[in-house]
């Protein structure tokens, strides 16, 4: 059912996406506001998965210290979204002291190696088996100006989520776990991973770093729990990190949005809060 989910909502997007350019080439009396109406309502037909599961009890995906935001701690939907298995989402980066994200007005964003989190490794939260993992896409640089986040949020958005949900998550690996979950691991550094599909891999071990691949605004780590591989036909899990400490004392502006909602997951980190992990 989830893989005729899947391939339902890839046909409807490719088949968009083949008409625009039909149109190009052979222009036919469409008024292009219908076909950009058309995708959207039609993968609106397709409902996206959900699912009961208790949360699972894994490791902390990095080391150290860092900030969530999207986070289930907040609310539910994380993303504002059940799709692409994304329901318990979070994304994760080096705090800052900054009062306010930096966003200007030049077309030239910044390099991802100037980001602290940029090439942070990333770890397994559970052991398990590779299932996939890509890490050929090229890291871009930041969408830290309002025009290049209006492109990001507009026009490039609407480009990779037509092209496939690889153009979404950019470079990512997928872990199958012994307990029948499974994790997705996005925006990863270009050329970084250290695993291959099929291998075995144990809690703890070096995945990747932290890259700026995919539907992303600065260097940062996108990671989930899900029912299946297939992140496109995936329910997502919620998940619980037991080994982190949160910092009491201090939050990061940046990113903080008010006490959690009625909705947000229970002993899950909060919009804006620090935490460290305990693990080696």
């Amino acid at each position: 059912m989830r893989r005729t989910i899947a391939k339902r909502q890839t046909y409807w997007a490719r088949l968009f996406l083949l008409t625009i350019v039909a149109n190009l080439i052979f222009p036919i009396p469409i008024p292009l506001d219908l076909l950009l109406m058309a995708a959207p309502l039609a993968l609106m037909l397709v409902p996206p998965m959900t699912t009961q599961r208790a949360p699972s009890e894994v490791g902390a995906p990095v080391r150290g210290r860092w900030v969530v935001l999207n986070s289930p701690g907040s609310a539910v939907p994380s993303h504002g979204t059940k799709a692409y298995g994304q329901m318990y989402a979070v994304d994760l980066l080096h705090p800052s002291d900054e009062q306010a994200p930096s966003v200007g007005w030049g077309v030239r964003g910044r390099l991802p190696e100037s980001y602290s989190s940029f090439g942070e490794p990333i770890r397994a939260m559970k052991s398990g088996t590779i299932v996939s993992v890509q890490d050929s896409q090229r890291d871009h640089r930041g969408r830290n100006t309002w025009p290049l986040l209006i492109y990001m949020l507009t026009l490039e958005g609407f480009l990779r989520v037509l092209i496939g949900t690889s153009r979404v998550l950019g470079n990512h690996a997928v872990i199958e776990h012994d307990d029948g979950t499974f994790a997705a691991y996005a925006h990863l550094q270009q050329a970084s991973a250290t695993v291959r599909a099929g291998q075995r891999v144990h809690q703890g071990q070096h995945l990747a770093r932290v890259g700026n691949t995919g539907n992303t605004s600065e260097p940062h780590l996108h990671v989930q729990l899900m029912d299946r591989a297939l992140p496109a036909a995936a329910a997502g899990i919620p998940m619980l990190w037991p080994r982190t400490v949160i910092d009491p004392t201090h939050s990061d502006p940046r990113w903080t949005t008010g006490r959690p909602k009625a909705t947000a997951q229970p002993a899950f980190p909060a919009n804006g809060q620090i935490f460290r992990t305990t693990e080696d």
